[in-house]
């Protein structure tokens, strides 16, 4: 398979210092360019599909008429929390 290149990228030196300082052992700026990319990439997929999900089960609320208490989410979500911090 043939690879392909990003555009070149200006960056203040401040960024470049930062990005060269925060690199691992044997670790390139290409390489920590690259994985950003991927990683957001990565992140912007999994927006995408949250979005999605929560479009759906709004649309699915409004066809069922099925709706859940903004009282009884927070519940839950205290109990949650409380059981994962009792956890730790």
């Amino acid at each position: 398979m043939k690879t392909a290149s990003f555009p070149s990228l200006r960056v203040e030196p401040e960024l470049r210092e930062a990005a060269e300082q925060s690199l691992q052992e044997g670790e390139t700026i290409s390489g920590f360019v690259e994985q950003a990319i991927r990683e957001s990439i990565e992140r912007r997929g999994h927006q995408r599909a949250f979005v999605a999900r929560g479009l759906a089960s709004r649309d699915n609320a409004k066809r069922t008429g099925n709706y859940v208490a903004a009282d009884a989410v927070m519940e839950r979500l205290k109990g949650m929390l409380a059981t994962a911090k009792a956890g730790k």
